[in-house]
């Protein structure tokens, strides 16, 4: 069964970033479909919350929805796959689009700017216990973290393409040209971590895509710490 929300428009809030860039971004996960039609004012937020040095946002689109008459040509598996699974932490008995999920732990409609904004913002008065850097050499990335507590980590690499633009021909978003921003296209555990020392990882990040690197208490917990190379 389908949850359609109503589209708010109030995105003027959005555009205030801190002149200076914050070491550890708040982590914005936007669920997202073509297919949907309440969810291009959720990319719109997207969109603007890209451009705060102190957010980290990212649209993860999801497949569920290419059976209602358009393909979502973003859309991937492993995305709903990571809905579930925050569902199946917050043992929430659904997914939908557009949803937000904040920091790894806060979920909210992801049309509805006071909620978004207010979460961000109480995010961002937290303190990170783990610190991770991020420096890129050729085709590889160099990933360093240090904790502060002992716990269970997952390591997570993302690539993303910063903005693409799509006419929908079909389904709910027909004859609209849409922008979309910071398009996770792929997100994947790297290492498993029990905070202790410090860690150093490889990995391999062809291309020049953007990379972000999270790291989230197992199970799909909260996310403790996170860093972005544009």
């Amino acid at each position: 069964m389908r949850t359609i929300f109503s589209a708010l428009a109030v995105f003027g809030m959005l555009q205030f970033a801190p002149t200076t860039a914050q070491a550890d971004p708040v982590v914005v996960e936007l669920y997202t479909s073509q297919g949907c039609s309440s969810c291009p004012p959720a990319d719109a937020m997207l969109h603007d919350l890209a451009k705060r040095d102190d957010v980290l946002a990212l649209a993860l689109h999801v497949d569920y929805w290419d059976y209602i008459g358009w393909t979502d040509i973003f859309g991937r598996p492993e995305n709903t796959a990571r809905q579930h699974a925050y569902a199946r932490a917050a043992r929430a008995t659904t997914v939908y689009t557009p949803q937000m999920i904040i920091g790894g732990v806060d979920h909210v409609i992801g049309s509805r700017p006071m909620q978004v904004m207010d979460l961000i913002q109480a995010h961002s008065r937290q303190e990170y216990p783990v610190s991770v850097s991020i420096t890129r050499n050729g085709d590889t990335v160099q990933i360093s973290a240090s904790s502060t507590e002992m716990n269970n980590y997952v390591v997570e690499l993302v690539r993303y393409t910063p903005a693409a633009t799509v006419n929908i021909r079909r389904g709910e978003n027909a004859g609209r040209e849409l922008v979309y921003t910071n398009i996770v296209s792929s997100l994947e555990a790297v290492a498993e971590w029990d905070g202790a020392g410090t860690l150093k990882i490889t990995a391999p990040a062809p291309g020049s895509d953007p990379v972000a690197v999270l790291v989230q208490k197992a199970g799909h917990g909260p996310i403790v710490g996170a860093a972005q190379l544009r």
